[in-house]
């Protein structure tokens, strides 16, 4: 697998954790089973992705990629499906954490 390969199945790991996050939110503290269920089911897909990127990326790169990226992404589901708008200073971090993934991803060393 390639750097390119494994970025793409991170990229599915993203969406899969984002979705567990969306879907845990709907969830409802796990009261209600079906999104109870797909939050489990996102969750292991998600894990096992990450997996398969381990083997190429490090897994520090990986999971500061992951955790920056899940962040955003969520955030970005939080505002258009629950309707929850970020302030100023919540704008500010996610800028910061998207500054820090490209750091890492562009500039740090992942051998």
């Amino acid at each position: 697998m390639s750097n390119i390969s494994a970025y793409i199945v991170l990229i599915i790991a993203v969406i899969l954790g984002t979705a567990a996050n969306g879907f845990a939110k709907s969830a409802q503290g796990f009261t209600l089973l079906f999104p109870s269920m797909l939050t489990a089911v996102s969750i292991v897909g998600c894990m096992f992705t990450l997996s398969i990127v381990m083997k190429i990326i490090p897994v520090g790169v990986t999971y500061a990629s992951f955790a920056g990226l899940c962040i955003i992404a969520t955030t970005f589901i939080g505002i258009y499906k629950f309707n929850q708008m970020p302030d100023l200073y919540t704008i500010i971090g996610l800028a910061l954490i998207i500054s820090g993934v490209l750091i890492v991803n562009l500039l740090g060393k992942t051998t």
